[in-house]
């Protein structure tokens, strides 16, 4: 094991983990393109896992974030422990002098992460039902306390991470396409409904014992739902490439994510936000092939042109149903 950087260290210490003077010990973890991330042992022999938010981000293009992020990463895993105990690490403190969150350690060998399992091709309905059930209960736990709304100011992270990245970058590449893009994203921005994550994608879900573990909150926000669902089920769509064996298996993952997740909104009518989840998905679907942050595992260009194909299409006849997304990339890709 390694000793960990020195802010890190010293985050430690400011939250009373670590005594003056000592070190930790750790291993740097992988996967992250947006924080330094360290399983760490202390002196006493507790674990944690700590991170420390990156003024720019581990990506080709010039992505840059503030390191501020933290702090509201923090206040979102400790509503969402509220909401629904469990899906979230239990939070061990938060140190804004040097950007350094810590967390409980959640072994990997018993809380293997969703991306992997797709990757197997373990496309399990009932935990993806699951992941959209406990979604929804975030979000209604939050939209039924507007007052969280002061505890998360971040429109202007929100759009560094997310809005422009994705869907004003890849509207800059489909110029053709910018109205429907640059509208999708006045209408995410302007909807403040309740408390969102911003990155429910596989690689921030763990498979736990109990059931779905949400990580990695940078991008919480008082904002839109839609985006969380609407971002969560294009992972599924876009894995369907990845493995294309199970692509079936993905969408009937899509289908009951989607299903349980519209039976827990209970702050506005369903259809209503499903129509926001349905127009924006083409969006966000274009973004992971054209956008700043490409999806790694889709590297053949005729895989990125069926994606554009699709999401081309979507954007151009926007849709009101996501079964009508489904149908479409199944059309595609034969599932």
């Amino acid at each position: 094991m390694e000793s960990v950087p020195d802010e890190m260290n010293a985050g430690l210490q400011g939250l009373g983990l670590l005594d003056v003077g000592a070190r930790a010990r750790g291993e740097p973890l992988s996967g992250g393109v947006s924080s330094d991330i360290w399983h760490v042992v202390l002196p006493d022999g507790r674990e944690a896992c700590i991170k420390r938010a990156l003024a720019k981000l581990k990506v080709a293009a010039d992505w840059r974030a503030p390191i501020i992020r933290n702090r509201y990463e923090a206040r979102w895993l400790a509503r969402a422990a509220e909401a629904v105990p469990g899906a979230a690490p239990a939070l061990l403190g938060q140190d804004e002098t040097t950007g350094t969150l810590a967390m409980e350690w959640l072994p990997p060998d018993r809380h293997p992460v969703w991306k992997a399992r797709l990757r197997d091709g373990h496309a399990d309905p009932a935990f993806a039902a699951e992941v959209g059930r406990r979604l929804a209960r975030i979000h209604a736990f939050a939209a039924a306390r507007p007052e969280l709304s002061a505890d998360f100011p971040t429109d202007s992270l929100f759009h560094a991470i997310r809005l422009e990245p994705y869907l004003v970058a890849t509207a800059q590449v489909h110029q053709d396409l910018a109205p429907a893009l640059v509208g999708l994203v006045a209408r995410t921005a302007s909807t403040k409904l309740t408390l969102v994550h911003g990155d429910v994608s596989p690689k921030n879900i763990l498979v736990g014992p109990d059931g779905p573990i949400f990580l990695d909150a940078e991008c919480a926000w008082w904002g839109d739902p839609a985006f969380d669902l609407a971002f969560c089920l294009n992972h599924l769509l876009l894995k369907c490439l990845w493995n294309p064996a199970a692509a079936s298996d993905f969408l009937h993952c899509f289908e009951v994510l989607a299903t349980a997740y519209l039976a827990g909104v209970a702050w506005e009518a369903p259809a209503t936000l499903e129509a926001r989840a349905a127009s924006l998905l083409p969006g966000l679907f274009l973004a992971r092939v054209d956008g700043k942050s490409p999806v790694e595992y889709l590297t053949e260009e005729k895989d990125k042109d069926r994606v554009r194909r699709v999401g081309r299409k979507l954007l151009r006849c926007p849709p009101d149903r996501l079964r009508t997304v489904r149908a479409a990339w199944g059309e595609e890709i034969g599932a």
